[in-house]
């Protein structure tokens, strides 16, 4: 039994020896010292090169991805302009640098000629310089508004993913009276509660508002940590529950959440344009803001649609591209 097995072993090395660029007339008993090094060592490798990282994995996925491409252009776009709005714009936005033109019942607002290719508006204002500046103020309160949704969020659902039982039923009853609300009826009261409206009482509004959201999907990510296998490894060894918390769980957890996060900035740009629209963001108009011209332009829609054309294009293009 066992010469026969060896005769085998013998056979199978005396073939393999040709194979691996050996001399085909070894002798059979040294062929295991006949075999070619570079097998051994080129064993488990995957043809056609070596691995590559998971954001390399995903950045080759997206690139081929159209949708991503044209948002990933949009965003990139708005954020650039609205960061550089301020020295790119030809006219300042609150200069009434065709005011002199304006007649109430025959000319009341400026077309466009060389130096204002979208005209002015009522006050004689550049309207092209109005939108790009106009777009820093946007960002500012859909940035800010989503990471105060994003903090509270996290801070609660933190709470209700950590400690569960009475903690969990507390939080979760408070965020379901919340999430009952209608948003944009919740941001607008919230909104209006304050005496005197600006920019950072919109901010107030739409952060308050995300917050059930990031919440609760925070809550549902760590609740799935609580009962995985690091974490039950690490109670096992006496770790106490902070580490465990905001070592293993949450880290693990925040992904669904960012994810969130880019989505939610989308409509924060969209509430916070249609509380400006209702008369609640900053009533100073020589600050422009994309929300504010929309409404501003509502006396104006009959004769002269593209005062609002405009703005209401850029609210709709950015909000589609984060999204």
């Amino acid at each position: 039994m066992n010469s026969g097995k060896k005769d085998r072993i013998d056979r199978l090395a005396a073939s393999a020896a040709p194979a691996s660029g050996t001399a085909a007339d070894a002798p059979t008993g040294t062929a295991t010292d006949t075999i070619d090094r570079g097998t051994v060592a080129d064993a488990g490798r995957v043809a056609g090169g070596e691995g590559v990282s998971l954001f390399a994995s995903a950045w080759g996925r997206l690139r081929r991805n159209p949708l991503f491409l044209v948002g990933a252009a949009i965003t990139i776009s708005f954020v650039v302009l609205a960061l550089l709005s301020p020295w790119i714009a030809p006219h300042d936005p609150s200069a009434q640098l065709l005011y002199s033109e304006i007649r109430q019942q025959t000319n009341p607002i400026p077309a466009a000629r060389p130096g204002f290719p979208l005209g002015a508006d009522w006050f004689g204002r550049d309207l092209f310089s109005r939108l790009l500046v106009g777009s820093r103020q946007t960002l500012f309160v859909g940035v800010f508004a989503t990471m105060g949704g994003l903090l509270g969020g996290l801070i609660l659902g933190t709470l209700a993913g950590a400690f569960g039982g009475w903690v969990d039923a507390v939080v979760m009853r408070l965020v379901d009276v919340m999430l009952s609300i209608p948003s944009l009826l919740m941001a607008f009261s919230i909104a209006a509660i304050f005496a005197n409206p600006s920019q950072i009482t919109v901010i107030i509004a739409i952060a308050v508002v995300q917050i059930p959201v990031f919440a609760r999907l925070l809550r549902g990510s760590m609740m799935a940590q609580r009962h995985s296998d690091h974490v039950l490894a690490a109670r096992a060894l006496g770790v106490k529950r902070a580490p465990i918390v905001f070592r293993h769980m949450l880290p693990n957890a925040l992904g669904p959440v960012i994810v969130q996060a880019t989505l939610v900035l989308a409509v924060a740009i969209i509430d916070a344009a249609a509380l400006s629209f209702l008369g609640l963001g900053n009533p100073d108009d020589r600050i422009p803001e994309w929300g504010q011209m929309l409404g501003a332009s509502q006396q104006y829609l009959a004769g002269y649609p593209h005062l609002a054309f405009y703005p209401a294009l850029c609210i709709i293009v950015v909000a589609l591209g984060f999204t």
